[in-house]
């Protein structure tokens, strides 16, 4: 799973990016004009995991992880013109949008001003500037060409409905694509088709009464195009970072916060392009194997290794939630919890499988 962290300069995606996959990039790095992104993989934190692990102690464990890049702030008119630096993203898999709501007397704001709608809208518009660029460029190339094929005439008209609605301001993941259109548009990676998610970075006073200017506004907003919004404080984040292990509790407990903001942020992110987690348990490793979820038993068995589902033969499977209650796989044979599935069993968030299979 490919994330883009995108938004305007001095926004937090940086603290955020660095926050989610344990690293140090320059935070002020951008400022100097540089277009290279940061890359990084960004661990998702599953309770579920930690679990088995103090249940197997094996010597090993791995959790799900997510390929994440952290693009420079956006400058305004960067949408417009083929060498943006937005091209860079077009493969990811989901757009995380970091939005500006504290105030913060050494960073200055771009446009002089804290205004998480406005700046919430220039980014949108530069999104839909950019792939309507694409379009208008596609459809140039196919008009000059030598000849207009019938295959690129359905894209002459398809594409003709996308421009339409993004001059209306329209995300095209608004529009209702048939799976045939979907195939046609799949390659281009219109930036306004991917999910999205948005992060309200706040200060902590904003935090604690979990509101910023604007809020009715961006939900509203939000809820209308299908996308989530998470709101967290950075600065904050980063100060729990770095406290000891056993000084994060009582600190969050005080600031009566359950989990971290990089914990809802990297599971939210993780549950935006529709993605499950299957467990592989044992004394040598307990890991979480990531698949889209729909994937059947034989798919998911081509996950841990060709061999597996080359050679498939059933799958063990037991629910993560049935082992916690009875407490090991023993009882749960005898229980008769312990059940052997076919290859098109559609695997579930959470289940516990081993694999037979003879190649």
């Amino acid at each position: 799973m490919k994330i883009g962290l995108i938004g305007l300069p001095l926004a937090g995606k940086t603290t955020l990016f660095n926050l989610l996959c344990d690293t140090s990039a320059e935070t002020s790095r951008f400022l100097s004009g540089r277009k290279e992104p940061n890359h990084g993989m960004a661990r998702v934190p599953d309770r579920r995991i930690d679990w088995l692990s103090a249940l197997y102690k094996p010597k090993r464990t791995i959790y799900a992880q997510m390929e994440t890049t952290d693009l420079p702030g956006l400058q305004h008119g960067e949408g417009s013109g083929g060498n943006s630096f937005l091209q860079q993203i077009r493969q990811v898999d989901a757009l995380v949008q970091v939005v500006r709501a504290f105030a913060m007397d050494d960073i200055d704001h771009v446009d002089g001003t804290i205004d998480p709608w406005r700046d919430l809208n220039n980014v949108q518009a530069e999104l839909l500037l950019a792939d309507l660029d694409m379009i208008e460029k596609r459809l140039e190339r196919i008009k000059t060409g030598k000849k207009v094929t019938d295959e690129q005439k359905q894209e002459i008209e398809l594409l003709a409905i996308c421009r339409d609605a993004l001059e209306e301001e329209k995300p095209l993941a608004t529009l209702n694509f048939s799976e045939a259109e979907q195939a046609m548009l799949i390659h281009y990676g219109f930036l306004t088709q991917m999910p999205q998610l948005i992060v309200m970075n706040v200060d902590e006073i904003q935090f604690k009464d979990q509101s910023y200017p604007h809020q009715g506004d961006i939900e509203q907003w939000a809820t209308m195009r299908g996308y989530r919004v998470v709101t967290l404080c950075a600065a904050m984040e980063e100060e729990i970072a770095k406290l000891p292990e056993e000084d994060r509790a009582l600190f969050m407990e005080d600031l009566g916060i359950e989990d971290s903001g990089s914990y809802r942020l990297a599971r939210e992110m993780y549950s935006l392009v529709g993605l499950i987690s299957f467990f592989t348990v044992g004394e040598d490793e307990v890991r979480a194997w990531t698949i889209a979820c729909g994937l059947n038993a034989k798919q998911a068995a081509g996950k841990i290794h060709s061999d597996l589902e080359r050679g498939f033969i059933r799958a063990e499977t037991a629910a993560y939630s049935d082992l916690v209650e009875h407490g090991s796989m023993v009882k749960l044979k005898e229980k008769g919890l312990l059940r052997l599935e076919g290859k098109e069993y559609p695997v579930k968030d959470g289940d516990i499988l081993n694999i037979r299979f003879n190649v």
